[in-house]
């Protein structure tokens, strides 16, 4: 005969043998889970130090734009002739342009106009092209050819050529958001093709089809189950592209058709600052290196992004 005691030992050993497995099969599982490619891409990320360094400098660009008032206290339009090309001095870091206005105080508020039309432009350019671009690889048929086509017509402009001389419709009528969508009519193309060719190499996979076939619509379908798996080559664009419209609306001003000009502006200031290049270079070192170490800051994060989102290229 067992005693109450055995027959509790035994009750405990049997309860032990029965969880075993299943601790066992939880840690399998943890250990298992599938990863997407978006949480992969993270991961390389925060690995990369191009992506590190470049995503800091973009956040202090940032916050130079939230906050500019915590780097200067003087005005940029407080210009005065008698200050014309004076040197740096205490308050004043980087001297007085050939107008007397403080340069520091013009370069820290004219990142504000400069990123703003590259942000703005870029989301607007996701928006148009990415719409066209989906619509036309998922749909297929006539609308893929007509929308193909006006692409096409859009291509064949060039970009810089075709936003000045739709800029010169508007010379003295200018603003942020009318730059903003001159500069999107003539680049959502680029988006819409790169869109297109995602969508058409995603809607054709086994979860689309088994979503086909459960009734989900096309369009649902569309939202659900093809954009998401379309967008890491967006992605890359858009980050790649921001960079450049910040340089094109730069030319625009440069040139005196972008911004009006009680807007503060890196590309108005370089303008500004070419008279005086030969005898004077730091007038004009200062915006343009504002503008060039922002630039690269945007274009080194999407090539960070680009290769993250590329197994083909963290392979390599």
């Amino acid at each position: 005969m067992t005693t109450a005691g055995q027959r509790a030992g035994q009750a405990r050993f049997l309860a032990d043998l029965d969880e075993t497995p299943l601790l066992a099969t939880d840690a399998l599982t943890k250990e298992s889970k599938p990863s997407s490619l978006y949480r992969d891409a993270w991961n390389s990320l925060r690995r990369n130090p191009i992506f590190v360094i470049s995503a800091v400098l973009i956040l202090f660009v940032l916050f130079v734009i939230a906050f500019p008032r915590v780097f200067t206290s003087v005005r940029p339009d407080a210009c005065d002739l008698k200050n014309s090309f004076k040197p740096a001095a205490p308050g004043h870091i980087f001297g007085y342009n050939k107008q007397g206005c403080d340069i520091f105080a013009r370069v820290i508020h004219g990142t504000r106009a400069s990123v703003t039309v590259g942000l703005l432009t870029t989301i607007a350019v996701v928006l148009v092209g990415g719409s066209f671009g989906a619509i036309a690889g998922f749909y297929g048929g006539w609308l893929d050819s007509l929308l193909s086509r006006v692409t096409d017509i859009f291509f064949a402009i060039p970009f810089i050529l075709g936003a000045i001389v739709l800029m010169q419709l508007f010379r003295g009528r200018t603003s942020i958001l009318l730059v903003v969508m001159v500069l999107a009519v003539f680049s959502w193309p680029q988006v819409a093709r790169i869109t297109r060719g995602a969508v058409i190499s995603v809607k054709n996979s086994d979860y689309v089809t088994a979503a086909t076939a459960l009734g989900v619509s096309k369009f649902r379908n569309l939202l659900r189950h093809v954009l998401p798996n379309a967008l890491a080559p967006v992605i890359v664009t858009a980050t790649l592209s921001l960079g450049i419209f910040i340089v094109a609306e730069a030319t625009l001003s440069f040139l005196g058709i972008g911004l009006p000009f009680q807007v503060m502006s890196w590309g108005r200031d370089i303008s500004d600052a070419a008279s005086a290049l030969r005898d004077r270079p730091q007038v004009l070192l200062y915006p343009a290196g504002a503008l060039a170490l922002t630039v690269l800051s945007f274009i080194l994060l999407g090539d960070a992004v680009r290769e993250a989102l590329d197994p083909k290229a963290r392979k390599r």
